[in-house]
C-alpha cells in the first residue's frame, strides 16, 4: 500500500496545537540549563498501526530545529507491543516542550489508523471498501482522514463542499428525493450526488432520479440484499449505520460497494506511547 500525502494544513494544525500547549512559554522546561543536551526513546506499548510521523517531525522542528529524530519504523507500519519507534536527540528544553504535543498527534492518528486497519482486514477479500465520515475531531479532519488512508481505508467526501449527500432533512426541505436530485444536477452538474435512503421505496426513487450513489441507512441485511438486487449495478451502494467489527463482514458479503464507519474517527482509542529521556549531557 502506498502512503498518502500529508495534508496541506499539517503545519497549521501543529502551530495551533503548540500555541495551545506552550502559550507564553514552558515554565517547567525553563528550569533546565539552556545548554543541556538529551536523548530519548519513543516506545509503543500496544499493537498498533503507526501514523502521524510528519506531525511529530513538524512539532520538533517548530520548537527547536536542532532536535533530531531517527525513526525505527515506517509510517503505516504495524507494530507489536513494546516496539521502539524512534530515538530523539537535541536540546533538552526543546525536547520536553515538544513532547506532549508530538505524542498527542501520534497517539491519536495511530489510534485512527489502527482501528481502520481492523475494519479493513475483516472485509479484505470481499471487494467492498471501508469509508470514513465527517464525524471527526474539529480542526483535525484532514489529519484523521489521512490516518484512515494509512490504515487501508478510503475517504468519503472531505466536507460539505466536494460532493452532495442528500439526507433526510434535505429531502424534507426539498419536497422529495426526485426534486432534490434534479436541483443538485442543475446547480452542481459536475459534483457527485449521493442520496441517503431509509426504505426500499426511497431506493427506487433515488435510482430513478439518477443518483450516483445510494446510501442504505440502518437497513437490515435482508433489505440490503433486496436493494443490491434491485439496483443491479446501476449505481454505487453504501451501507451506513450501526456498523461494528462483528457485523461488517455480513454487510460486505451482500454485494454493496462501500461501508461507512463513523467509529473510525469519533470513537477514539489513543495508542499508548511512552517517551523516556535516557541520557543528558
Amino acid at each position: 500500500m502506498s502512503l498518502p500525502q500529508p495534508p496541506s494544513d499539517l503545519h497549521e494544525q501543529v502551530a495551533r496545537a503548540l500555541a495551545e500547549d506552550i502559550g507564553a512559554g514552558d515554565l517547567t522546561a525553563a528550569l533546565i540549563p539552556e545548554d543541556q543536551h538529551a536523548s530519548a526513546t519513543l516506545l509503543c506499548r500496544e499493537p498498533a498501526v503507526i501514523c502521524g510521523q510528519p506531525w511529530v517531525e513538524a512539532c520538533l522542528e517548530a520548537v527547536d530545529p536542532r532536535l533530531q529524530i531517527a525513526w525505527r519504523v515506517s509510517e503505516g507500519a504495524q507494530v507489536a507491543a513494546d516496539t521502539v519507534l524512534a530515538h530523539i536527540e537535541g536540546p533538552a528544553r526543546g525536547l520536553l516542550t515538544a513532547e506532549r504535543t508530538a505524542l498527542n498527534f501520534l497517539q491519536t492518528l495511530s489510534g485512527t489508523a489502527t482501528v481502520t486497519a481492523r475494519y479493513v482486514e475483516r472485509i479484505r477479500d470481499t471487494g467492498c471498501r471501508v469509508l470514513d465520515t465527517r464525524k471527526t475531531l474539529p480542526g483535525l479532519r484532514t489529519a484523521q482522514k489521512y490516518a484512515v488512508r494509512c490504515g487501508g481505508g478510503h475517504n468519503h467526501r472531505m466536507g460539505l463542499y466536494d460532493a452532495l449527500l442528500i439526507k433526510e432533512n434535505h429531502i424534507a426541505a426539498a419536497g422529495s428525493i426526485t426534486a432534490a436530485v434534479a436541483e443538485g444536477r442543475r446547480r452542481f452538474p459536475h459534483a457527485p450526488i449521493e442520496v441517503e435512503t431509509e426504505t426500499l421505496e426511497e431506493v427506487n426513487e433515488a435510482l430513478q432520479a439518477g443518483a450516483d450513489r445510494i446510501m442504505l441507512d440502518n437497513f437490515s441485511l435482508e433489505a440490503i440484499r433486496r436493494a443490491v438486487e434491485r439496483v443491479d449495478g446501476q449505481c454505487e451502494l453504501e451501507v451506513s449505520g450501526n456498523v461494528n467489527l462483528d457485523n461488517i463482514r455480513d454487510y460486505a458479503l451482500t454485494g454493496v460497494d462501500y461501508i461507512s464507519v463513523g467509529a473510525l474517527t469519533k470513537h477514539l482509542h489513543a495508542i499508548d506511547l511512552s517517551l523516556r529521556v535516557e541520557t543528558v549531557a
